[in-house]
């Protein structure tokens, strides 16, 4: 075979640079270049971010996982991606398109989880952030890393970081960006949890699947209160939003569901309507 003839067959069966498996109700989301710790290359941002707006449209989808292939989460953007003649706009403004992948993780109206079976740096540890729940496996290193690249931060880690840690702390994970053990970032309340490696999907699973058998309107507004009460509103919108959340569900089927499984001694069952 010629070396031509090689090359396209290589081309031909590499491997998708992103894998999705429904389990149940729970989207299992595998960023898949393990060679790579998993850095986000265009393509892989592009699959990432077309895979969470179908998700957060998809009924079928109760809670997202997001996790790495191989022995690291994600170490960040790719920085031997070819860059040359890109304008600063340009860059900016793919820059702003990525973000809604961390938006997504952060706002689409359904629990997301990051379960962090390894290394996670930049951008990486961003999206972990920027999902609802956190769970870690203990060999895992955590690290913002922005300052020994020489960049700034991007996709809302100013944001998250000092919401989870306050003001004072996030300013020295972004200026030293020191490498964080499982233990300290629990320690912290970074993440919800530390597992050993072999225990970290059956656990996150697990919970993932509670949350995806559970009440979905009910979880969506529960999550819309969360975001409004950490946002810096004040008392009363929260208040009034809590209110009218609250007399939406409880108008739901699920909630019907709850008051008779109550009276009858059984575990609800369910329908997110």
């Amino acid at each position: 075979m010629s070396q031509a003839a090689e090359t396209a067959v290589e081309a031909v069966i590499e491997p998708p640079v992103l894998l999705t498996e429904l389990r149940g109700r729970v989207l299992l989301i595998t960023l898949n270049r393990p060679d790579r710790f998993n850095a986000l290359s265009a393509e892989l941002h592009e699959a990432l971010l077309a895979a969470l707006q179908a998700a957060a449209r998809n009924d079928a989808v109760g809670a997202v996982v997001l996790t790495g292939a191989g022995r690291g989460f994600c170490s960040g953007g790719d920085l031997g991606s070819n860059r040359e003649g890109t304008t600063q706009e340009s860059r900016a403004d793919t820059l702003v398109r990525h973000s809604g992948t961390a938006k997504l993780l952060h706002s689409m109206p359904k629990p997301t989880i990051a379960m962090i079976n390894g290394a996670a740096a930049g951008a990486g540890l961003t999206f972990a952030l920027a999902c609802d729940l956190r769970y870690v496996a203990r060999p895992a290193a955590l690290t913002t890393a922005y300052a020994k690249v020489g960049l700034s931060g991007d996709y809302g880690v100013s944001y998250f970081l000092t919401r989870l840690v306050g003001p004072a702390k996030a300013r020295e994970l972004m200026f030293f960006s020191d490498k964080l053990t499982a233990e300290q970032a629990l320690t912290l309340g970074l993440v919800n949890g530390v597992e050993d490696p072999e225990n970290l999907e059956a656990a996150v699973m697990a919970l993932a699947q509670r949350l995806a058998d559970g009440p979905a309107v009910a979880l969506r507004y529960m999550k819309q209160n969360l975001i409004l009460a950490e946002s810096g509103a004040a008392l009363d919108p929260v208040l009034e939003r809590e209110a009218f959340n609250m007399a939406r569900c409880g108008r739901t089927e699920d909630a019907a569901e709850a008051g008779a499984a109550f009276r009858e001694k059984r575990p609800p069952v369910f329908k997110g309507r």
